[in-house]
C-alpha cells in the first residue's frame, strides 16, 4: 500500500548546498541541516572550466533521495560561462562547461540548470551578442531531447558593465534570441533584479515586477527563485546578498512574492551570506512568512 503524499507546497524552501566529499553524502547531509525542501548544487568548479565525471553511485542516491523526499534539485552552472564573450575561446569553453551541466543535471535529476545571461564584451552591441547567444546557445537546448532533461533557467545580473539581461524587459530579447525554446526557463535572483533598478520595496514593488516578467515572457516560465537580500539600495548594480530582512529588500516583499500568482508552485533557494546556522535561520524565516 502507498503511503498517503503530503500536500505540495506552494514554495518549497531551501539552500545552495556544498558537494565537495559527495553529492548524497555531503549534500543532503547539509540540506537535511537547513530543513531544506529544495536544494541546488554545482556539479563543478563554479569558477573554472573543468566538467569533471559524476560517481553514478552517489548520482543514483542523490536523485533517489530528493526523489522519495519530493525535493526539487537544480544545478548552478559555472560562472565563467558567456556566450556574449568577444572572445572565441570563451564561448567554446561555455559551450562544453554548460553541455556539462545540463548532462549532470539529468544524471542526478535537476529540475533546472541555471546559468547567468551573460555580456556584451569587447565593446560590442548588445544585438550583435546576442546573435552569438543564439548560435551557439540554441544548439544545446535543442540537445534536450529526453523526458528528464533539465529546464535551462536564464539568471538575470544586477546591470553591471554590458550585461546583456538585467531589468526584467531584457529577458524578451533574449527569449526572441532562443525562438522562447520550450526547454527555457527563467531563474529570478531578488537581489540582481533589485540592484539592477526594480524596487521591490513598498506595498506592491515585488508584484509590478513580477508581472513585468510575466508580461515579458510569458506565463510559466519563471521555474526558479533565488530568494536573497540586497546589502546594497535599489539601482545600485551591485550583486551583494544580503540575510533575509537584512538588507535594503526587507521581510515584507519576500512575503508579497509568495503570494503572486506566478510564483505559485515555484521553488525558492536562498544564497545568502554566513555558515550553516545564517543559512538555516534564512530557511525558517522565508517559511514563516510563507506560512503566516
Amino acid at each position: 500500500m502507498t503511503q498517503p503524499q503530503p500536500p505540495a507546497l506552494r514554495n518549497p524552501v531551501g539552500g545552495h548546498v556544498p558537494v565537495a566529499g559527495g553529492l548524497r553524502s555531503v549534500g543532503l547531509s547539509y540540506a537535511h541541516d537547513l530543513r531544506a525542501e529544495a536544494v541546488q548544487v554545482f556539479v563543478a568548479n563554479p569558477r573554472g572550466w573543468a566538467t569533471p565525471a559524476g560517481n553514478p553511485r552517489q548520482d543514483e542516491e542523490f536523485r533517489a533521495v530528493c526523489a522519495e523526499k519530493s525535493i526539487p534539485a537544480y544545478v548552478h552552472a559555472p560562472y565563467l560561462i558567456n556566450f556574449g564573450s568577444h572572445t572565441e575561446a570563451t564561448v567554446e569553453r561555455s559551450v562544453e562547461s554548460l553541455r556539462h551541466s545540463l548532462r549532470r543535471g539529468r544524471a542526478i535529476g535537476a529540475l533546472g540548470v541555471v546559468v547567468h545571461t551573460g555580456s556584451a564584451t569587447g565593446g560590442r552591441d548588445r544585438s550583435v551578442a546576442l546573435k552569438q547567444v543564439r548560435e551557439h546557445l540554441l544548439p544545446l537546448l535543442d540537445e534536450l531531447t529526453h523526458d528528464d532533461d533539465p529546464f535551462l533557467l536564464l539568471e538575470s545580473t544586477a546591470g553591471q558593465g554590458a550585461s546583456l539581461c538585467s531589468r526584467t524587459w531584457d529577458f524578451g530579447p533574449y527569449f526572441e534570441a532562443l525562438d522562447a525554446h520550450p526547454k527555457l526557463g527563467v531563474c529570478l535572483d531578488t537581489c540582481h533584479i533589485f540592484a539592477a533598478g526594480h524596487d521591490l520595496t513598498g506595498p506592491s514593488g515585488m508584484h509590478q515586477t513580477l508581472d513585468l516578467l510575466v508580461d515579458t515572457v510569458g506565463a510559466g516560465r519563471l521555474k526558479l527563485i533565488h530568494a536573497n537580500d540586497s546589502k546594497d539600495v535599489v539601482g545600485a548594480h551591485k550583486d551583494r546578498h544580503e540575510n533575509i530582512g537584512a538588507g535594503h529588500i526587507g521581510e515584507d516583499p519576500f512575503r508579497a512574492l509568495m503570494t503572486h500568482p506566478a510564483t505559485d508552485g515555484v521553488p525558492l533557494i536562498i544564497e545568502t551570506p554566513g555558515g550553516k546556522e545564517g543559512h538555516a535561520a534564512d530557511v525558517e524565516r522565508l517559511k514563516k512568512l510563507r506560512d503566516g
